[in-house]
């Protein structure tokens, strides 16, 4: 009879060694397991990331990762876990194991007081609406950078960003996404880990393929607009960012000077999800499409339940907090 466990000990190389296939991201197998456990290491990772199995006797039917997050849906605070990295091994599959794992999970965090289950689709929404899940719309955008003729750089303080930032980012976050209706409380451990998270992945890939770019502007030594970007090739993508100014011109500065850094090198083409409330006006907009990574939701109680269909407008989820 199949039962559902933790995935540690001699389950984790099998599960790893399948799940590289699918979601290496570039990294050889060695440095992908070390990816694992070094997130798991983090403080945020320690309360908020497990794995978990499901198996008959010794066999390995399916797996999938296990992110809890503290969230707001309509005013109310609730409790969401995340569910990612779903895996069957070949052997097992067709035969209904990941909708038998998915809803033994459900069930495990309805029954740990978790209000909504939240997934990112990428075989798109129809297999996860049919166990109940609803898509929230978010879209891809490309930006480009509005530069002076001049190729100069506003005259802002701007800095590499530290862990003594983090408190000044997480209130510029909370100010944000206070008036959308669904969004993650970012608190200083959940923006510590998806930086960190970004860092390692970028220290574990090959030499020179990536890179982690994390900078503020600053006022009077506090932070007042910051920026977290991943780097590959020639392709720059905002895993989050934010400003005091309700405009962004500060956060639009910022990345003004970022892309000032070297006149004379091709300029990068920019992926975001960006809330709709933040269009700072030293941006455009060039292309915008329904995410590749379909974002779904299902509620696991009536906290977790919104009171209207959720709209692109009424969402703030940034690419860094992505599972």
């Amino acid at each position: 009879m199949s039962q559902l466990i933790p995935a540690d000990g001699i389950l984790i190389d099998p599960i790893l060694d399948g799940t590289h296939e699918l979601w290496h991201d570039g990294l050889a197998r060695q440095p992908y397991g070390r990816f694992w456990q070094a997130q798991r290491a983090t403080p945020w990772g320690q309360r908020r990331l497990t794995r978990w199995a499901l198996v008959d006797g010794a066999r390995l039917l399916c797996s999938a990762k296990l992110y809890t997050f503290d969230a707001v849906l309509d005013g109310r605070a609730l409790q969401v876990a995340g569910i990612g990295a779903v895996f069957t091994p070949i052997p097992e599959r067709g035969r209904g194991a990941a909708a038998d794992l998915l809803a033994r999970l459900m069930d495990h965090a309805s029954g740990n007081g978790y209000d909504a289950a939240l997934l990112f689709s990428e075989i798109g929404p129809d297999y996860y609406a049919r166990l109940g899940f609803v898509t929230i719309p978010l879209a891809d955008l490309t930006v480009l950078v509005v530069e002076d003729p001049r190729r100069g750089a506003p005259a802002i303080m701007v800095r590499s960003g530290e862990d003594r930032d983090l408190a000044d980012i997480a209130s510029i976050d909370a100010a944000r996404a206070a008036p959308a209706r669904f969004h993650l409380e970012r608190d200083r451990d959940l923006i510590k880990f998806s930086i960190a998270k970004r860092r390692l992945h970028a220290a574990l890939a090959a030499p020179g393929t990536r890179e982690l770019q994390f900078f503020i502007a600053e006022e009077g030594a506090s932070a007042v607009a910051y920026v977290v970007i991943s780097v590959k090739g020639d392709e720059w993508t905002i895993d989050s960012c934010g400003d005091r100014d309700p405009a962004g011109a500060r956060l639009g500065g910022l990345l003004q000077v970022l892309i000032a850094r070297e006149p004379s090198r091709r300029r990068p083409t920019i992926k975001a999800w960006l809330p709709e409330s933040l269009r700072p006006p030293q941006l455009r907009i060039v292309d915008a499409s329904p995410s590749r990574d379909v974002m779904m939701i299902r509620p696991l109680n009536d906290r977790g339940r919104p009171t209207a269909p959720l709209a692109a407008s009424d969402i703030v989820y940034w690419r860094g907090d992505h599972f």
